[in-house]
């Protein structure tokens, strides 16, 4: 009886019941959008003490966009920015996000102001 407790728990926090859903469609195109602008920023991305270039850093964060969008835990652009692309899962860290002629920023930072540019 415990132990179905809390399976019926993990299984309710986790998301693999129907209270998460898939992102919505505009969530997508923003994400889409954001990454696009990441691809063609000519900016270098940190993560775990290594730079990488702006394709890698797309290739990377679209990984983890499609990883949580799998798991239904990406519920709004904000979301993903928080759950997949401002922390390396791995240690933890902050990713940061370096472009020509500007000190380096939190990726949090870059992709919120990014965003908000956009949705204007």
């Amino acid at each position: 009886m415990r132990r179905t407790l809390i399976a019926t728990l993990a299984a309710a926090l986790l998301g693999t019941g129907s209270a998460f859903a898939a992102a919505p469609d505009v969530t997508r195109t923003e994400v889409t959008r954001l990454l696009d602008a990441v691809e063609k920023s000519q900016c270098q991305f940190n993560r775990n003490g290594s730079w990488h270039d702006a394709k890698e850093a797309r290739a990377h964060l679209q990984k983890k966009y499609d990883y949580l969008e799998k798991k239904k835990l990406v519920t709004s652009t904000e979301s993903f920015i928080e759950r997949g692309a401002s922390t390396s899962s791995m240690s933890g860290d902050p990713y940061q996000i370096r472009c020509p002629g500007t000190p380096a920023v939190t990726s949090a930072a870059w992709l919120k102001a990014e965003l908000a540019r956009q949705r204007k």
